[in-house]
């Protein structure tokens, strides 16, 4: 059969690991057809040769769509049980005149730019799963650094996600510490730079950027507090949310525990990293009836 555009494939030559959907095809000298291709749940972009793709069945969408919303749900549900056990902790503290009164949170807001608005729609969801306040703008990569600062001063959130896609590029030997050697790497690098200047303390504005493979030591230097990707490994599309919701909710009078944080994403702590970084959780007292 025929590959056309928006056509969910796998890559022959990988063994079928990843799915993908073609986005583009284009003509390659020499009269070869290249599709470009970017990861159904992973935040990759990806060429390849026409003739090494193929189609996947109903059986093969529905096994990896069942597959990763396993993976979210269970997410989701360590989450919330962090989150209780937490909660939990706050109850038992309190003074028998406080018992009488309800708290109500005030967790950390987001400001989420993406490159790709189908992870856009998906992440958005999953901030209000989360009971998190979030504003999402779909914005390519390479623009993103023309928006970001007019985006936080009309929002000024605490959390600042700059992703999309990613990847390493080129055949052969990669260098690992050459900007070049990335898709979209400098572009977050100059995205986080430009945020950095409007917000200079990393306590006060949050962010995380980076995507599939990213250059981490790189997108750090520029003034992230968590990026994509230490290992340059694959990262998942729910990745930057639940580094966001670490941040969200954790006390403003405590630091993250990073190791958590990592733990606590889809992939990990070789898919994501970060350095200490203050809490963006305020708990608020009494919860009035109104």
């Amino acid at each position: 059969m025929a590959i056309t555009v928006g056509d969910l494939v796998i890559r022959k030559s990988h063994g079928g690991d990843i799915v993908f959907k073609v986005t583009d095809i284009r003509e390659e000298s020499g009269g070869q057809q290249c599709c470009v291709l970017k990861g159904m749940h992973l935040r990759l972009i990806a060429d390849a040769p026409i003739v090494d793709l193929e189609k996947i069945d109903a059986e093969h969408l529905r096994n990896e769509i069942v597959r990763m919303e396993g993976m979210h749900n269970e997410t989701l549900k360590r989450v919330m049980m962090r989150r209780s056990i937490e909660r939990e902790k706050v109850e038992m503290g309190r003074s028998e005149p406080a018992k009488k009164f309800s708290f109500f949170d005030l967790p950390g807001r987001v400001l989420h730019l993406d490159g790709d608005e189908e992870y856009l729609k998906m992440c958005l969801k999953t901030y209000s799963q989360l009971n998190i306040e979030a504003n999402g703008r779909c914005i390519t990569e390479d623009k993103q650094k023309d928006s970001v600062v007019e985006l936080l001063a009309e929002y000024r959130p605490d959390i600042l996600v700059l992703t999309g896609h990613d990847a390493l590029i080129g055949n052969g030997k990669k260098d690992f510490s050459d900007i070049n050697s990335y898709r979209n790497s400098k572009y977050f690098c100059e995205s986080v730079k430009r945020a950095r200047n409007f917000e200079p303390s990393r306590d006060d504005l949050v962010i995380f950027a980076g995507a599939c493979q990213s250059y981490f030591e790189a997108i750090l230097a520029s003034g992230a507090n968590f990026a994509s990707s230490p290992t340059r490994i694959f990262i998942h599309a729910y990745d930057p949310v639940f580094i966001a919701e670490k941040v969200a909710f954790t006390p403003i009078n405590k630091t993250v525990d990073v190791s958590d944080a990592l733990t606590a994403s889809v992939t990990g702590i070789e898919g994501v990293g970060g350095l200490e970084t203050r809490g963006k959780f305020r708990l608020g007292l009494p919860k009035t009836p109104y």
